[in-house]
């Protein structure tokens, strides 16, 4: 964003500052209309946008204390903003990306790995989130699912992408080769359901927690499967209670306490 690079890998921080975020909706003007009602119903309209513009620039003002703080070294009270933003749900990968960094800093490398996972997660190719994604991995020393061998090919696009291009394949059958379409339908389909169950699919969480362990029952005193680094990677795969049973990195499975996990989708 408008400050210094969180991470000495080389890797540039800024993503244009806060172009293209919280921007503030155009006031609009509205011609004379001549009679009592219309201008009732423009005065209303134009209440209305100027409300959503106050709200907007509000935003943008909060996102700049942030970065603000962030530049200043005051890691904590830049958090403190990005996650307000989050709770107002002005999500942006830039966002996440930027929340990503400031943890790292702190050295909360668990939810660091969490924010650059969500900032992946709404924008897939984000070159500065990835690098900075294993750059903690690596200071964590992380443990990551096993991706499938469809996963690894399927890559190159995004969740939103491989649906988009499911609908037009099915709205071209209807006028061109239906059949060569319908396959590609089919093929965007799978992508879509293999990405979505896969590893980094709306089941993947984040161990947040320090010293966790998945055990073989929910009960702290039941048997270690597997100590789980924070910013390990798991997949839930059900709920019981405080613990979740979740598929490990190492392909085992094991249950592991709910507090100290968090899911990258929200």
């Amino acid at each position: 964003m408008n400050f210094l690079t969180v991470i000495p890998s080389g890797v540039e921080e800024s993503r244009g500052a806060t172009q293209g975020q919280f921007h503030g909706v155009p006031r609009l003007r509205f011609a004379s209309l001549g009679m009592t009602a219309n201008r009732t119903l423009t005065i209303l309209f134009c209440l209305a946008f100027g409300f959503a513009s106050v709200a907007h620039a509000q935003s943008d003002a909060d996102f700049t204390k942030a970065n603000q703080e962030y530049a200043q070294g005051h890691f904590k009270e830049a958090i403190s903003g990005y996650e307000a933003l989050v709770r107002a749900g002005q999500w942006s990968a830039n966002l996440f990306y930027d929340l990503g960094n400031a943890y790292f800093r702190t050295g909360e490398f668990g939810r660091a790995i969490l924010n650059y996972e969500r900032a992946l997660a709404l924008e897939r190719h984000h070159p500065e989130a990835a690098a900075n994604l294993q750059i903690a991995r690596d200071e964590a020393h992380a443990l990551e699912l096993q991706q499938s061998w469809p996963e690894r090919h399927l890559q190159f696009g995004s969740v939103n992408q491989y649906c988009i291009a499911a609908a037009i394949a099915f709205w071209l059958a209807a006028f061109v080769a239906l059949t060569f379409c319908l396959l590609v339908g089919a093929g965007a389909t799978y992508a879509v359901v293999t990405l979505e169950r896969g590893s980094n699919g709306s089941a993947l969480a984040i161990i947040t927690g320090k010293d966790v362990q998945a055990r073989l029952a929910t009960a702290d005193t039941a048997n270690s499967v597997l100590a789980l680094p924070p910013g390990s990677e798991v997949k839930i795969l059900s709920t019981r209670g405080d613990w979740i049973y979740a598929e490990l990195p190492n392909t085992l499975r094991g249950w592991i306490p709910a507090k100290n996990t968090e899911q990258v989708r929200l």
